[in-house]
């Protein structure tokens, strides 16, 4: 017999037993939601370990101040698109008093100098200024007005490039040192950030540092943060050697301060993280910040530039984004999410423009999980979740990552409180360090159920429900982990995500008290889509196999370059068929 007729049947052997080979080395220990949905397991609080920490104080030199008034400082990045990049800083002197009054943000120039070689600047663009004041006209309180807030949008770059750049106000002249950044591959289905970091509920505390000092060593290129920042609205107020009870420290004042120096310092602690690597943001609760004549969310607003107008919602407290072949989705609690709502007519929109053949990830955020079972916040925003949690589940979301709760909890794929294994991956990540330490009680532990009449919303109605099947059926709270709860443990951390092709992404959650420990994870799993199993039949678009990918036949795809160690195994086999011909 001719080899060549022998030939195509013995290389289907080959490359079937070199996917079994590579599925094997990729995974290895690590399991993968193809083996789920898993076992509830809980870890509880280590009671060696403290609680919370207490806030930093202004004058730490990591907060403070450290150029003169008309230089950059506070520097930050956003993504606009792979081609374009916001540039964020503030320049002048903020004041904080009874009479305070507002720069002239038209005093300060808006420019960014840009190129791919350090000191030779090939693009230059200018943007814009505002300032903006928080206002508390009752006894005891202070009034505050920002320093000149700027925001430039870098257009006409490369995609995957690495830049130089410098910003300011040439004709003063008050310029920047260099920093650098990296911008995101073109959207695609074989390209992707490096790292995504994610984080939720940072606050500025001891363990905030510790927490940014080991997401700095995992070394992203891009940021998530699920809301919850700088916690100005709790500084001197509550924790540390504030006020513990607001209302009797400020009996006349009708609402709560907010302290926004702390806003300052809070974006001097983040820039030699921030000013390199790009920070997506959405809202919390603690960014509402209400102040006189009705006024919310002004800090958060005027400080974060956010891709909102390029996604078409043009609000900064919903909209959308791609980091290579993922397509994120930045949703807002804390604004309307009614069906019958902008925000809900804008996601239907761009959910229905995602190309999953271009994109195939599609990863949504926003700051309070609708998947919970710690005592804290538990069932709050049960009214979002029942007004958009069918739409992300047709579009097939496949990870939903929030704060708000914390302390860390992965869940088993999940929709409409049942197992399923087309429902997103919901990640609770509110354990970045904050004043209000980490939350220890779960709502299935005996007495820790919250009453119907807890966990009130700051936003929206309250929704609150007894379970309708299952091992809970008929009550508010299970008696026992809930059966969608896969992993959940009381630590500050943040979590890794690495994407490594359409069909699998690595998700790592790192502890704080882990922080030197050489290859420690809190957790670690392989997170899988399975697009043959879960496609939606009325979109066109089809996930179709790159060149550099071999489909398993697990459901899940692994990369060219794991091949590598499986040459032996070929080079073996090809000896072997060499011999029978």
């Amino acid at each position: 017999m001719n080899s060549h007729l022998i030939m195509p049947k013995t290389w289907t052997w080959v490359i079937n037993l070199l996917i079994i080979t590579e599925t094997v080395v990729v995974l290895g220990s690590i399991p993968s939601t193809l083996q789920g949905p898993f076992d509830p397991v809980t870890r509880r609080f280590d009671p060696s370990l403290r609680r919370g920490s207490d806030d930093l104080p202004m004058t730490d030199p990591r907060l403070k101040r450290n150029v003169t008034s008309n230089f950059p400082e506070q520097i930050a990045l956003a993504i606009s698109s792979s081609t374009s990049m916001w540039v964020s800083w503030v320049t002048g002197d903020a004041q904080i008093g009874t009479n305070i009054t507002a720069l002239d943000p038209k005093t300060a120039g808006s420019e960014v100098w840009c190129g791919r070689e350090s000191g030779k600047y090939t693009i230059k663009q200018t943007g814009e200024s505002v300032v903006y004041s928080q206002l508390y006209p009752y006894k005891g309180l202070l009034n505050y007005t920002s320093g000149i807030i700027h925001h430039v949008k870098i257009e006409g770059l490369e995609p995957g490039t690495k830049y130089y750049y410098k910003c300011g106000d040439s004709s003063i002249p008050a310029i920047s040192e260099e920093y650098t950044f990296e911008t995101l591959p073109l959207p695609g289905p074989n390209m992707y950030p490096r790292r995504i970091g994610v984080v939720g509920d940072l606050g500025l505390t001891s363990n905030t540092t510790t927490t940014i000092d080991h997401l700095t060593q995992n070394d992203p290129s891009l940021i998530l943060m699920a809301g919850d920042l700088s916690y100005a609205n709790q500084y001197l107020t509550t924790g540390g050697k504030g006020a513990s009870d607001f209302s009797r420290a400020f009996p006349d004042a009708p609402i709560r301060e907010t302290y926004q120096p702390r806003w300052d310092g809070w974006a001097r602690f983040m820039q030699p993280l921030i000013s390199r690597v790009p920070m997506m943001v959405i809202e919390g609760n603690h960014e509402i910040e209400p102040q006189a004549f009705g006024v919310t969310f002004k800090s958060y607003l005027t400080r974060f530039a956010v891709p909102s107008k390029e996604s078409g919602s043009n609000s900064s407290f919903y909209y959308s984004f791609d980091a290579g072949g993922i397509h994120f989705i930045m949703l807002g609690a804390y604004v309307d999410y009614n069906r019958t709502g902008a925000q809900y007519d804008w996601l239907t929109k761009d959910l229905s423009k995602v190309n999953r053949s271009v994109t195939p990830w599609l990863i949504a955020a926003w700051h309070p999980p609708w998947y919970n079972s710690y005592s804290s916040h538990y069932q709050e925003f049960e009214c979002m979740r029942q007004e958009m949690e069918a739409l992300l589940y047709h579009y097939g979301v496949d990870i939903v990552f929030s704060g708000h709760v914390h302390a860390y909890e992965r869940m088993n794929r999940v929709y409409n409180y049942t197992l399923d294994p087309c429902g997103p991956v919901y990640i609770t990540v509110g354990d970045g360090g904050n004043i209000e330490q980490v939350d220890v009680d779960f709502a299935d532990d005996p007495g820790k159920c919250p009453s119907p009449g807890n966990n009130m919303p700051e936003y929206g109605g309250v929704c609150h429900l007894n379970f309708s099947s299952g091992p809970a059926k008929g009550k508010f709270c299970w008696s026992r982990q809930p059966e969608w709860s896969a992993f959940r443990e009381s630590s500050f951390g943040h979590g890794m995500l690495e994407v490594v092709n359409s069909t699998y992404a690595l998700w790592t959650w790192h502890r704080n008290q882990d922080t030197y420990k050489e290859n420690s994870k809190g957790d670690e799993i392989y997170i899988v889509r399975r697009p043959e199993l879960c496609l939606i039949t009325t979109k066109k678009s089809k996930i179709a196999p790159s060149p550099s990918i071999h489909v398993g036949s697990m459901g899940f795809q692994v990369p060219l370059f794991v091949g590598i160690i499986s040459f032996s195994v070929l080079f073996t086999i090809t000896l072997l068929h060499g011999l029978c011909i």
